[in-house]
């Protein structure tokens, strides 16, 4: 059993209800920008979607939401100019504090950036990496690194998988003859859409116990929700 989520309530004993689908969708999708570009991100919610916003936290710990000093909020999107100091992780969340899947974003003041996926692709699915540069060099010649080890040296500055699996998921950078890339993680998952995130509001009464789970199917997948000293978990079982 896979623990995805943790949530903690002050209330004696709390009963966690009303499952949702919520995710974070990022265009483009990369998790590498060079200083001064465009990148959208929007709050994609099935169920009770007002409210939410997205928020981020930057390299140096600080964490706020869009349309305060960065981005531009429309509706459930958040438009961002960015900057090096905006390079952090991004997600969405409701006034109630639950949150989505998160993304990595990197904003770099270099001449290399590795263009790999941000959100997670699916197994079987062609990904490719492309090695990109501000100024056009005279040698176009990539090597791509993954986990520290080069994988593949390109003329065309991109790579292919054709069919990705769970052993492609890591690191990843690319480098030339002068400068590299900063570092990007690939998640690759099952085919099954069962595997997107499951998230929960949470609402309280009182009830004599301190330890009960409550269960959910949710697709094909079984949901365990379990209370243990008054912290909510929510968890997946692997199949």
């Amino acid at each position: 059993m896979r623990a995805l989520q943790v949530f903690g309530h002050q209330s004696l004993a709390t009963v966690c209800l009303g499952i949702f689908s919520s995710s974070l969708s990022i265009s483009p999708d990369r998790s590498q920008f060079f200083k001064f570009e465009s990148v959208s991100l929007s709050c994609e919610v099935q169920g009770k979607s007002t409210g939410w916003r997205v928020v981020r936290n930057t390299l140096r710990g600080i964490v706020s939401k869009c349309n305060t000093d960065w981005g531009k909020q429309q509706g459930s999107s958040c438009n961002v100019s960015l900057i090096p100091s905006h390079s952090g992780v991004y997600w969405c969340e409701p006034e109630s504090g639950e949150h989505s899947n998160a993304v990595n974003i990197t904003v770099h003041d270099g001449a290399v950036i590795l263009e790999s996926p941000a959100l997670p692709v699916t197994e079987g699915d062609s990904v490719t990496l492309r090695c990109r540069y501000q100024v056009t060099p005279s040698n176009l010649t990539a090597d791509f690194y993954k986990d520290g080890s080069l994988i593949r040296n390109e003329t065309t500055r991109e790579m292919t998988i054709p069919a990705v699996s769970k052993s492609d998921e890591g690191l990843y950078k690319c480098t030339n003859s002068e400068e590299e890339s900063p570092e990007s993680w690939m998640t690759v998952t099952g085919e099954n859409m069962d595997d997107a995130p499951i998230f929960i509001f949470i609402y309280s009464y009182s009830i004599p116990l301190l330890d009960c789970v409550y269960c959910y199917t949710v697709g094909t997948r079984s949901i365990s929700i379990s209370l243990h000293d008054n912290i909510c978990y929510l968890c997946v079982c692997d199949q």
